[in-house]
């Protein structure tokens, strides 16, 4: 029974190894070899879907968070649509049960468009980001003209969530399409994409941006810190363990990317998987990993939430959603109990979603489907 124990944990090693960069770290390989051995896939059921907002603009690209007790739902919309424009503005609303929302925060930048919003709780402050193209007082007509080199970031922040500060430019990030943010220790970090040598080039997002770490002691003033893709750079969520190693999810043109490292964090592994995702979310659910985003399916582009084991991605489930959809944000509320966030357009104007998610053994959710709880996969099932 040992000798074959063995050769199973020999087999699966050797597996997830054959893909790895020859530089890679090998203790780094047998834990995500072991998480494929020992974490499980529960079945997810979704419940409680709703539309939380929808005022006829196009509302788009959502976080979620918990500060102080609060839940915080940020969101872009424009009037324009989805496309750069100076009209666009951030949105922060706020609720204690994510039933009941109220707006507590909006900003907008002269000239830029606001877009991406993205939470970070850092040093006792709920802080939120946003990438702004430079637009000009009207809206562009064609992504391609637009300049990556006169991108900025701005922030809001609150030491309440009730009183926000005016937005303030975040020192360090011009020429950098700032996205996810993420903390660990007295740091703040940032993905900042940008254009190799700030190239004067081929404007839009062509496939020489390389992708940034971007660090901060006060979550205003940001640094290089590390290079994590060289080229073809875009989104990318980071998610830190207790030790400050790394664990990305990379959008690509292509399929999406699994990133690690380790301090100083200069040596990546990088290992492709299986789709394509965009808007990429990755979070910690009651010890297990979770991966959204947007999947490309062949009945269209989907909001999909899957368990990430070892290298693998694993869909526990797909939301309603069409169209223009996905960048989901997530709040593990217990170990078994969670809620999600995602904007889609499957009914008409892109509008903002929520869904509680709870994990369930099978016994429980055959009880749950008789009170209108669904699984992931029933869901996923009814959209076909």
């Amino acid at each position: 029974m040992k000798r074959l124990l063995l050769t199973t944990i020999a087999a699966v090693l050797l597996v997830g190894c054959a893909s790895i960069d020859p530089g890679a770290d090998a203790q780094s390989n047998l834990e995500l070899a072991k998480e494929s051995l020992l974490v499980d896939t529960p079945k997810v059921v979704v419940s409680n879907v709703r539309k939380v907002f929808d005022d006829g603009h196009h509302n788009a690209f959502t976080d979620l968070t918990l500060f102080k007790g609060v839940f915080y739902l940020s969101f872009r919309s424009c009037l324009d649509g989805h496309g750069v424009s100076p009209n666009a503005s951030v949105i922060i609303l706020a609720s204690k049960d994510t039933s009941e929302w109220k707006q507590v925060h909006t900003f907008s930048i002269p000239k830029r468009d606001t877009r991406d919003p993205h939470f970070l709780v850092f040093k006792d402050r709920l802080f939120v980001y946003t990438g702004t193209w430079y637009s000009g007082s009207e809206p562009a007509k064609r992504n391609i003209d637009l300049e990556l080199n006169l991108h900025l970031g701005y922030a809001s922040w609150s030491e309440d969530g009730a009183k926000w500060s005016e937005p303030i430019l975040l020192n360090g990030t011009f020429g950098h399409y700032v996205w996810r943010a993420a903390a660990f220790g007295k740091k703040a970090f940032l993905c900042g994409r940008c254009k190799i040598g700030f190239e004067v080039g081929p404007k839009g997002e062509p496939n020489e941006i390389q992708s940034l770490m971007l660090e901060s002691d006060d979550g205003l003033i940001w640094r290089k810190r590390a290079v994590f893709q060289e080229t073809a750079g875009d989104e990318t969520a980071f998610l830190f363990d207790q030790q400050g190693g790394i664990l990305g999810i990379g959008r690509r043109r292509g399929t999406a990317q699994l990133l690690q490292s380790n301090p100083p964090y200069t040596k990546w592994i990088r290992r492709n998987l299986d789709r394509h995702i965009g808007g990429p979310l990755i979070a910690k659910w009651g010890g297990r990993t979770v991966v959204g985003g947007r999947h490309s399916t062949d009945r269209g582009p989907k909001t999909s939430m899957c368990w990430l084991v070892g290298s693998e991605l694993r869909e526990f489930a797909e939301l309603p959603s069409s169209g223009d959809n996905s960048y989901p944000g997530f709040v593990a509320i217990t170990p078994t109990k969670a809620v999600m966030s995602w904007y889609s357009s499957h009914e008409g104007k892109s509008s903002i979603y929520m869904a509680d998610l709870e994990i369930r053994t099978n016994e429980t959710a055959d009880l749950l489907r008789k009170h209108g709880g669904k699984t992931g996969e029933e869901l996923k099932a009814e959209q076909k």
